[in-house]
């Protein structure tokens, strides 16, 4: 038998890394990320009254994501499968740290001040629990087996369950999801799935009664019947409403918004900044944006599909699909068929955590583009 009758491929634990170009980065995914922080920025100029201020500070938190961004994609996967315990324990040392110092605003204490800006260390988790989870379940049996199952759902349960005592519900299910998806993509067993949604219907009465605080259930209230209290906890939604429809095909015009530029939408810079979108740019510029939010979401999927590794696979999958939760969840919160959850829109609304956890994952995203061909041929 000839040497190459019989070609045998293993695992080896180097490489060359994918070239493109001088640099590790995944050029059609950053190209996008370039578009849509353009087109956020030009929103929130109108968003946030022609307040240069908010421009300023939203260009520096991106300007400085997309440093990080380039910092996390220039080491290779393996090293972020290593930290990813060290990212996961030191999300959760700041989010016991928010609970005994953090800063206070509007009934919630969400934040933590450290000098020069305020950091909000359950954005963080979002990454950080699928980060966790990828590395934990690449190792085991796929899919996993009822032990891992229960280690890893309490690896997502423990730090949505310290973002709830914050209060703060929306990120608390964002993490959630973020961490349950990555299960979901390991292959979990249908009877886990079902389990698990008969588990959340059961636990509705305990989660109403004993967890649930009075502004969130009236926001639960108000999605069925907004109408009841227009002028009380059904204001948010009737005017974002009537900001999307006034819009009609092509908009009233950039800056010419009339429920934002008269304050008559709360919230028109960070949560309910799509309404501004569809005022002043009409369904043009809302489909615009989806378009944007499609491809970036495609091209995280056909990295997941690329992957080198099981654990790069798990981590691309996982952050495409929390991607686009934050959209559809957004999206579904500013039109009415969602509670108001606090859920900022991704590289659009307002706010420097929620973007630079972003642009960390979306580094990652380009360390597994261009993550090395470990395949190697053996004679």
């Amino acid at each position: 038998m000839q040497n190459n009758d019989f070609v045998r491929r293993i695992q080896s634990p180097g490489g060359d890394r994918k070239k493109s170009g001088s640099t590790h980065i995944d050029f059609p995914l950053l190209i996008l990320l370039l578009a849509l922080c353009v087109f956020g920025l030009l929103v929130l100029y109108s968003a946030g009254g022609q307040d240069l201020s908010y421009i300023k500070r939203q260009a520096t938190f991106m300007v400085v994501g997309f440093c990080l961004m380039f910092v996390v994609a220039q080491f290779e996967v393996r090293y972020w499968e290593k930290w990813a315990f060290v990212f996961y324990s030191l999300g959760l040392l700041l989010l016991f740290a928010v609970l005994l110092f953090g800063v206070g605003a509007k009934g919630a204490q969400r934040w933590l001040d450290i000098g020069f800006t305020r950091l909000q260390p359950a954005e963080f988790m979002k990454v950080g629990v699928p980060l966790m989870l990828a590395a934990y379940l690449s190792n085991r049996f796929i899919p996993p087996t009822l032990k891992h199952t229960s280690w890893a759902m309490a690896m997502i349960l423990l730090p949505a369950v310290l973002i709830v005592r914050q209060p703060d519900l929306g990120t608390a299910l964002l993490v959630f999801f973020s961490g349950f998806l990555t299960l979901f993509l390991a292959g979990l067993g249908v009877r886990y799935l079902i389990f698990t949604f008969l588990t959340s219907i059961a636990a509705v009465p305990i989660m109403w009664n004993f967890v649930l605080l009075d502004y969130q259930k009236q926001r639960i209230l108000t999605l069925l019947s907004p109408e009841q209290d227009k002028l009380g906890s059904g204001w948010n939604i009737v005017q974002s409403k009537t900001a999307i429809g006034s819009g009609g095909l092509n908009g009233k015009g950039w800056t010419e918004g009339t429920q934002s530029q008269l304050n008559f939408l709360p919230e028109s810079h960070t949560d309910f900044i799509i309404a501004v979108l569809g005022e002043e740019f009409g369904l043009i510029g809302i489909l615009t944006l989806l378009t944007l939010y499609a491809l970036v979401i495609a091209r995280c999927s056909f990295i997941a599909l690329n992957a080198q590794s099981q654990f790069g696979r798990l981590l691309a999958g996982s952050l495409g699909l929390i991607f686009f939760i934050y959209v559809f969840v957004n999206m579904g919160m500013v039109s009415g068929i969602l509670p108001v959850v606090g859920a900022p829109l991704p590289m659009i609304s307002y706010g420097g955590t929620a973007v630079l956890t972003l642009f960390i994952g979306f580094g990652l995203l380009m360390a597994i583009s261009t993550e090395p061909n470990r395949m190697r041929k053996v004679l």
